[in-house]
């Protein structure tokens, strides 16, 4: 029986990014997508009305919403 090898991870962009700088701009990409989302929440925003506020389009607030981070990535 094989024995399983493991790391651990300080959070999951460091699991997933190739380098750590690709590991901290999605970890500050998922920060900002959850503090936009605390915001839209907090005032009671639709999304259409959220993505007004934002200068986007109300798809691109519902990515940001369901936590679509790659639909973010630029």
């Amino acid at each position: 029986m094989s024995k399983l090898k493991y790391e651990e991870f300080a959070n999951v962009w460091d699991a997933l990014a190739d380098t750590p700088e690709e590991a901290a701009n999605l970890t500050l990409r998922s920060e900002l997508m959850d503090e936009i989302e605390t915001i839209i929440k907090k005032n009671g925003w639709t999304q259409k009305e959220a993505a007004k506020r934002c200068g986007v389009t109300q798809p691109r607030i519902n990515d940001l919403l369901r936590g679509r981070i790659t639909a973010f990535l630029a």
